[in-house]
C-alpha cells in the first residue's frame, strides 16, 4: 500500500483513480491490449498519412492521432520523426488499432509526474528522473497540504484538475467536488431510476424550465427533458449532458463513488429528468433525483419540439437578393429553406459536404457556401481545424452524382463515424444533381439518413425533388428566367451569413460565360471588378478546375475569388493567360476537322473528339464543345462531339436529350443508347455501333427542332 503522488491519498502504487490523467506514462508493453484508455502516454512521431499523425507509444506498439484531434491544421505541424509528443489513448479497438487524442501539455514538466506502465506489474511505477527531487507525498497526513511538488512542477491541485477536466471535454465539476458528493447520495440512485421517476411523475409537482433558464431556479428543484449529448463517468457520480432546444447542462447522479447511475440510460436518448439546480465552481449543474427515458408519443413530442425550436433558430432573416433577378426571386422561399438547412447543420454540430460540379459555375457557387459557413463553424467550434473538420467541398466531374461518389462519401461518412463519433453530414449539390442521373447516389445516402438540398439552374426533375429535402431551381416555380446555380448559391450563402455579402457580389457574374445580366455586372463593378477581371477569374478557375478534379484547392481558388490586395489580383490574369492559349490551340484543331452535315433541313457540325481532341489535356470536351458552338451558332443549329461510345449535343433549342435517346435506341436498336446526363447532353452507346448511332441521333434531333 503505498499513497498517491498528488494527493497523498492511500493507493496500490503511486498515483489514485481521480489523478490518472495528471501524469504521463512511459508504456513499457509490447502489444497495444496492455494500454489503459484515458491515460497521457510519451510517445514518439512515427510519420504522416493524409488522415493523420501516426505515433510510437512504446518500441512495438503505434497508434493514430486523426487531423480531427489537433487543434491546428495537420499540415501546420511541426513535428518531425522521432520527436516526443503526449497524447491520450482515447480506445484500443478489437482489432489493435488505437485512436489517439491530443493533449494541451507538450512537454514532461507541464504533467505533475511520471510513471512507468509495465503491465508486469500490478500498477505502474515511478519514473527515476535524474535531477529532479520527486516527492510521492509518502508521509503526509489526511490533512496534505494542496500544493505538491512531483518531477520538479510545483501547481494547485484544484487547478489542475480543472485544466484536465477542460482538455478531456468534462465541463461537471472536478473529481475532488465529485468526492464531497459521494458524501451526500441522492436517495434516488440510479438502481430504481426509472420507478421512481414514475411515481415522482405522478405525485410531484415541479414545473418543467428550459435548460437555458436555469440561473433563474438555482437551488430549486426543477424538471427538464431534453436530449442526452454526453455521459461521463467519474469517480464520483455520473454525469449526463442533457441538451434541450435552448441550452445542455451537465447533471450529476449518485449511486456510488465510481459506479454508473442509470446504466439503462443511453446516448441520443430523450430523457425527463428532476433534480436541484446547483453551482459548482462558478457554473450550473443539476443533482438528479430521478431520471426516466421517454418512449413513444412523449419522446415524439419532446424531439419535434426541439426540432421546431432548432429549425427557427437556425431560419435566416430575410434578406434581399445580391442584384435583381427575375430568377432567384421566384424560388427565394427556397433559397431560405437552403440556408436554414446549412445554418442548422452547423448548430448541429453536423458537417456540410458541399457537391460541386467541377466547372466555373459548380465552384463559384461552392465557394460562395463556403465562404458564408466557415466563419459561423469558427464561431461555432473552438479548434483552429474545425473549419476543415466541419466543411468539405467536393468537386464532381460532370453534373451527375452516380453510385461511384455516393459510394465514396457513405464510406467517408460511416468510418468517421464509427472513428470518431461524428454526425451524418448535411450534402449541397451546387450545380449538380437536379436530373435523374443522379437518383440511385440519392437513394444511397438516404438509407443512412443523410440530408440532401440541391441547388441548380438546370431544369430539376421531378424524382429529384421527392429525393431531397430540399430544391432550389427556377424550374420548378416555372419560371423562364435565365441564371445559373452560382447565382442561386451566392443568395443561398448571403442568407446563411449576411456578415459576408460584400464578399459576394461579384461571384454571379463569374458565372456567366456570355450574356451577363446587366444587373450582375453593376454588382460586379461595384465591388471593384470589370469585365476584364470577371472573365480572367471565370478563366483561370475553370483551368484550375480541370486539373485533380477530385480536390477542392480551397486556397487557390480563394486567391483567386478573393484577393486581399491589388498585387494578388494578378494571379487570375497569369492563369488565365494559360486557359486561353491552350483552347486557342485547342479551338485551331477542332476547326480544321468539323465535318458539316444537313439532316432534314437542319444544319450540324460533328466533330469526332477522339481523333482531334485531347482526351486526358485541357480543355475537357465539354468546355471545347460549349467554345465551338458559341462561334458557330449563327451558322449551325447543333454541334456534335462523338467519341468511342459517348455523344454530346450543343444547341440554343431546348432539346429534350432522353427524347433523343429512346426515339434513336429503336433506329438504332443494337447500339443500347441512354442518356447518360440530361444536363450536360450527353448520351453512351456501345462503341462497336458508333457509325449507326450518329445516323440516328441527327435523325432524332432534326425530328426535334
Amino acid at each position: 500500500m503505498g499513497s498517491c503522488i498528488i494527493c497523498g491519498t492511500s493507493v496500490d502504487g503511486h498515483i489514485c483513480d481521480t489523478h490518472q490523467q495528471d501524469v504521463v506514462f512511459e508504456f513499457r508493453g509490447t502489444s497495444a491490449d496492455q494500454l489503459t484508455p484515458g491515460r497521457f502516454y510519451r510517445g514518439t512521431v512515427d510519420g504522416y498519412a493524409e488522415f493523420g499523425v501516426f505515433i510510437d507509444i512504446g518500441d512495438r506498439v503505434t497508434g493514430l492521432l486523426h487531423r480531427s484531434e489537433l487543434d491546428q491544421r495537420l499540415e501546420s505541424l511541426e513535428w518531425e520523426s522521432g520527436d516526443d509528443v503526449y497524447v491520450q489513448v482515447k480506445n484500443v479497438r478489437d482489432n489493435g488499432n488505437i485512436d489517439l487524442g491530443w493533449s494541451i501539455r507538450q512537454s514532461e514538466r507541464e504533467f505533475r509526474g511520471t510513471l512507468i506502465d509495465d503491465p508486469e506489474n500490478d500498477h505502474a511505477v515511478l519514473a527515476e528522473n535524474e535531477g529532479d527531487e520527486t516527492t510521492g507525498d509518502q508521509d503526509e497526513t489526511d490533512e496534505a497540504p494542496v500544493r505538491h511538488e512531483v518531477g520538479g512542477v510545483a501547481d494547485e491541485s484544484a487547478d489542475e484538475d480543472q485544466r484536465t477536466a477542460g482538455e478531456t471535454g468534462g465541463a461537471a465539476a472536478d473529481d475532488a467536488d465529485e468526492a464531497d458528493e459521494a458524501t451526500e447520495p441522492v436517495e434516488s440512485g440510479g438502481g430504481g431510476g426509472a420507478a421512481v421517476v414514475e411515481e415522482q411523475t405522478a405525485t410531484g409537482d415541479l414545473d418543467q424550465v428550459a435548460v437555458a433558464t436555469l440561473e433563474e431556479h438555482v437551488g430549486e428543484d426543477v424538471r427538464i427533458e431534453g436530449e442526452i449529448a454526453d455521459i461521463r463517468q467519474t469517480s464520483g457520480p455520473t454525469v449526463f449532458e442533457i441538451r434541450d432546444e435552448s441550452a445542455a447542462v451537465d447533471c450529476a447522479a449518485f449511486e456510488e463513488a465510481g459506479v454508473r447511475a442509470y446504466p439503462h440510460v443511453e446516448d441520443g436518448d430523450i430523457v425527463r429528468l428532476d433534480g436541484e439546480v446547483r453551482r459548482r465552481r462558478g457554473e450550473l449543474q443539476v443533482e438528479t433525483e430521478a431520471l426516466v427515458v421517454l418512449e413513444d408519443d412523449e419522446r415524439d413530442t419532446v424531439t419535434e419540439r426541439m426540432a421546431d425550436a432548432l429549425t427557427e433558430r437556425a431560419r435566416p432573416d430575410d434578406v434581399e437578393p445580391l442584384a435583381a433577378d427575375a430568377a432567384v426571386d421566384a424560388v427565394l422561399d427556397e433559397v431560405r429553406e437552403a440556408a436554414t438547412a446549412i445554418r442548422r447543420a452547423i448548430l448541429e454540430d453536423r458537417p456540410v459536404v458541399v457537391r460541386h460540379n467541377a466547372t466555373a459555375d459548380g465552384y463559384v457557387g461552392g465557394v460562395a457556401l463556403e465562404r458564408a459557413a466557415l466563419p459561423l463553424i469558427r464561431e461555432q467550434h473552438g479548434a483552429a481545424d474545425a473549419e476543415y473538420h466541419y466543411f468539405d467541398r467536393r468537386p464532381l466531374e460532370d453534373g451527375v452524382y452516380d453510385m461511384e461518389d455516393a459510394t465514396n462519401d457513405v464510406t467517408g461518412m460511416l468510418d468517421n463515424r464509427e472513428r470518431h463519433d461524428e454526425k451524418l453530414p448535411l450534402f449541397v449539390f451546387v450545380a449538380a444533381g437536379a436530373t435523374r442521373e443522379s437518383i440511385d447516389g440519392f437513394d444511397l445516402l438516404s438509407v443512412y439518413g443523410a440530408d440532401r438540398v440541391v441547388i441548380d439552374a438546370a431544369e430539376a426533375d421531378g424524382e429529384v425533388v421527392d429525393a431531397v429535402s430540399t430544391t432550389v431551381s427556377p424550374s420548378l416555380a416555372d419560371s423562364d428566367e435565365r441564371t445559373t446555380a452560382s447565382a442561386l448559391a451566392a443568395n443561398v450563402a448571403a442568407h446563411v451569413n449576411e456578415d459576408v455579402r460584400a464578399d459576394l457580389g461579384h461571384l454571379p457574374a463569374v458565372s456567366f460565360w456570355e450574356n451577363t445580366p446587366e444587373a450582375y455586372v453593376t454588382a460586379a463593378e461595384d465591388a471593384g471588378y470589370d469585365a476584364d477581371a470577371v472573365r480572367e477569374i471565370r478563366e483561370a478557375i475553370t483551368l484550375e478546375a480541370f486539373y485533380q478534379s477530385y480536390e477542392d484547392k480551397r486556397e487557390l481558388i480563394a486567391d483567386l475569388l478573393f484577393p486581399e490586395n491589388e498585387d494578388d489580383r494578378g494571379l487570375a490574369g497569369h492563369v488565365s493567360e494559360q486557359f486561353r492559349q491552350k483552347l486557342d490551340a485547342e479551338i485551331e484543331t477542332a476547326e480544321a476537322n468539323l465535318e458539316r452535315r444537313t439532316v432534314d433541313g437542319v444544319d450540324v457540325l460533328v466533330l469526332d473528339t477522339d481523333a482531334f481532341a485531347h482526351r486526358y489535356e485541357f480543355p475537357p470536351t465539354n468546355l471545347l464543345l460549349d467554345e465551338l458552338f458559341r462561334q458557330h451558332r449563327d451558322d449551325v443549329s447543333v454541334v456534335v462531339g462523338l467519341a468511342s461510345d459517348e455523344l454530346s449535343l450543343r444547341s440554343d433549342a431546348d432539346l429534350d436529350v432522353r427524347a433523343v435517346a429512346e426515339t434513336a435506341a429503336q433506329d438504332a436498336s443494337e447500339a443500347g443508347i441512354a442518356a447518360k446526363s440530361a444536363r450536360d447532353g450527353c448520351l453512351e452507346f456501345l462503341s462497336g455501333e458508333r457509325d449507326a448511332v450518329l445516323d440516328a441521333v441527327l435523325d432524332a434531333v432534326a425530328a426535334q427542332l
